[in-house]
């Protein structure tokens, strides 16, 4: 070879080598693997479409998917390969910052007015729903998760969130199999078995959190417990939520979370129901529903 066309072979080579760039073997693939994302979480914007878009856009939040109001197109916002930032400060099973871990859907809606007469929630409009519903149904299949994978955000951060708030139609969407509802037989069974007392709210926070909140996220919080149960209640027994414990509310969750009426608080009346019935009067402590 001639020595001057060395440089241009020299050239040429480096070239090559440049353009073929990482090469990955792919044929060997582990089935032991599960999708990121292990929950759902659905949102109202409180606003708006264009101001909610606009938010969701050029601000400083994101979500994977928004529905519109009148019509109620489905968008997509962010990829599902990708972390959307919907969630925030908030904790589920143990997980925190969900982000990380979670489809977020943001939902136009106003959510609820303050008036002279007290905050007055909107309801939901039908055909929002009916749009939901699918969307929920294809993600849990393509993810392979379970109707319980699909929080409100004031379930992951019942401290700070409302939203979806209690009109949101959750026994509907279990009812299309995408949530969860308590067995309306199983909540008599533990109404008859509790006889009118309340458990004491030790046994509301261990049952809470066994159901998935958590109380680890908000130490100095003041009213961090009623703050959980109000948010229970506003998915579960939206007819009043206070965050005041009471047997009703003890029932529908005992449905929800059995192995908890395991636990001796369970037939410890709170200090309040003491003067309902003598000792002796108290009911066994109980079996979880079988």
């Amino acid at each position: 070879m001639p020595l001057r066309l060395l440089p241009l072979v020299c050239l040429l080579l480096w070239l090559t080598g440049c353009t073929s760039g990482l090469k990955i073997d792919t044929r060997y693939n582990s089935p032991n693997h599960d999708s990121r994302v292990q929950y759902v979480v659905l949102h109202y914007t409180s606003s708006g479409f264009e101001r909610s878009l606009n938010h969701l856009l050029a601000g400083e939040v994101s979500s994977h998917y928004l529905i519109g109001a009148t019509p109620p197109i489905i968008y997509r916002l962010v990829d599902e390969n990708r972390r959307a930032w919907h969630a925030g400060d908030s904790s589920w099973q143990g997980r925190t910052w969900l982000n990380s871990t979670s489809i977020g859907i943001e939902i136009v809606h106003p959510g609820y007015t303050d008036t002279s007469a007290g905050r007055v929630w909107h309801p939901w409009p039908q055909d929002q729903i009916d749009a939901l519903i699918p969307l929920l149904k294809d993600i849990l299949q393509r993810h392979g998760l379970g109707p319980e994978r699909v929080v409100g955000h004031s379930d992951v951060a019942p401290q700070r969130k409302v939203d979806p708030g209690p009109l949101f139609p959750w026994r509907q969407l279990a009812d299309a199999g995408v949530a969860i509802w308590p067995e309306q037989r199983k909540v008599e069974h533990y109404q008859r078995q509790l006889g009118g007392q309340t458990p004491p709210m030790q046994w509301f926070e261990m049952a809470l959190e066994q159901f998935g909140y958590s109380l680890a996220r908000a130490p100095e919080q003041v009213n961090a417990s009623k703050n959980l149960l109000a948010a229970f209640q506003m998915r579960f027994r939206p007819a009043r939520f206070d965050g005041v414990a009471d047997a009703e509310t003890a029932a529908i969750l005992a449905a929800l979370v059995p192995q908890t009426v395991n636990s001796p608080l369970w037939c410890k009346p709170a200090a309040q129901s003491m003067t309902l019935a003598a000792p002796s009067a108290l009911p066994p402590c109980p079996q979880p529903y079988r």
